[in-house]
């Protein structure tokens, strides 16, 4: 089981590791590559649009031909699209890296997600994945002070160096400690009391997969227009405001690490509805605040909620499936990605400002999350069939 964990938990860093190391030698990069600062941050969307790319195939090719060769395929094209960005001396090839690195990241995210479906239990999974939102909050905070240290010593290069070097681990745990999870063709058979379990068009599976694309949309909104709020808004430092990120971060961690211990007294429908509830609030405290403690109040419960609910509401999603766990998780990992980046385009188009346009997502969000929640319940045949048949994988 171990082995399993330990996999997956560094198939799915390489994602925010690949956004967050970099920033901080952006405007060294910039002056480099003889190219604007404006210019080089397109390279966040360019990374999006490289994971979304591989997540609409790399759940397929995972559910036919297994999970480790997805696995040993993202992270090669993850080390050599790193090693292409060290190697850039213009704007364009760089960007090429990003994009390449975006396709590796999102294939051994989806892998991630997969291989967690077919070793853990229901219940064993959503404490998993809880606990996996703390180790994710712990990257924006980790990397970019990591490659801060970095850049004291060495160009910007070495930074996507590091990122090399994590790409090569993931890579060796790949070939050599991942073991095969995928299930056999033939074990359809023993879901044939659940015609419907296999099929992504089943009102569950819907409900959940809006519920956790909402949800991501309202933590990256929040983090998109954190630095108008807290800057121009609050009037903050960047020193300051590194150091607020920092601790809204330390509160998802602790929540996350909290949740699993939550699981074993509250049901995984009890924590989803807190989330939800917390996104509700921090809405409405946002809308209403009249001071700079309020604000921050506010943003503190948008990262305590994604914590609560995000893990339980994947392992959810990703329960009705067994021989389609990979398309189930490309097709959420899609949807979170493409949904996110959608309201923040959209919003911009319509000159939605920073504020409103975090209270809008929150408020609308959490009522139709909550909407879902009340009516569409887990399936009992699913949950039976897991409680039944799965066993630990050793």
């Amino acid at each position: 089981m171990t082995r399993f964990l330990i996999c997956s938990f560094a198939l799915i860093l390489l994602y925010p590791a690949g956004i967050d190391m970099y920033l901080v030698g952006l405007p060294r990069i910039a002056a480099d590559l003889n190219a604007s600062e404006a210019q080089l941050h397109i390279a966040f969307s360019v990374y999006l649009a490289g994971m979304a790319c591989s997540m609409l195939f790399a759940g397929r090719v995972a559910d036919r031909s297994g999970r480790k060769p997805v696995a040993i395929f993202g992270s090669v094209i993850f080390i050599a699209a790193s090693l292409i960005c060290a190697s850039a001396q213009h704007s364009t090839l760089f960007l090429a890296g990003r994009l390449g690195q975006g396709i590796g990241a999102g294939a051994c995210y989806v892998v991630a997600f997969a291989i967690l479906r077919d070793a853990l239990d229901e219940r064993r999974r959503t404490k998993v994945l809880s606990l996996m939102n703390g180790i994710t909050c712990i990257v924006p905070v980790m990397a970019p002070v990591l490659g801060h240290l970095i850049m004291l010593i060495f160009p910007w290069q070495s930074l996507f160096y590091t990122l090399t070097g994590m790409g090569l681990a993931v890579l060796l745990l790949s070939l050599l400690v991942l073991k095969e999870t995928r299930p056999a063709a033939n074990g359809a058979s023993s879901l044939v009391s659940l015609p419907k379990a296999e099929s992504l068009i089943n009102r569950f599976f819907l409900s959940r997969l809006a519920i956790t694309t909402l949800s991501v949309t309202d933590i990256l909104t929040f983090v998109n227009t954190s630095p108008v709020l807290l800057m121009e808004g609050l009037g903050l430092a960047r020193g300051e405001y590194a150091t607020t990120m920092a601790l809204t971060a330390v509160v998802s961690m602790s929540v996350s690490f909290s949740t699993p211990f939550a699981l074993s007294i509250f049901q995984p429908r009890t924590m989803m509805i807190t989330s939800q509830t917390l996104f509700l609030a921090a809405g409405l405290l946002l809308s209403m605040a009249d001071s700079n403690l309020l604000t921050l109040v506010g943003l503190t419960l948008v990262c305590a909620g994604f914590s609560v609910g995000f893990g339980v509401a994947m392992s959810q999603a990703l329960g009705p499936f067994s021989l389609r766990a990979g398309v189930a998780s490309s097709t959420l990992g899609v949807a979170q990605v493409c949904g996110s980046s959608l309201w923040i385009w959209l919003a911009a188009i319509l000159r939605i400002d920073a504020l409103n346009m975090l209270i809008g997502i929150l408020i609308g969000c959490s009522i139709v999350s909550l909407l879902l929640i009340f009516l569409v319940a887990s399936p009992r045949a699913v949950v039976e069939y897991e409680e039944n048949n799965q066993q630990p994988r050793s």
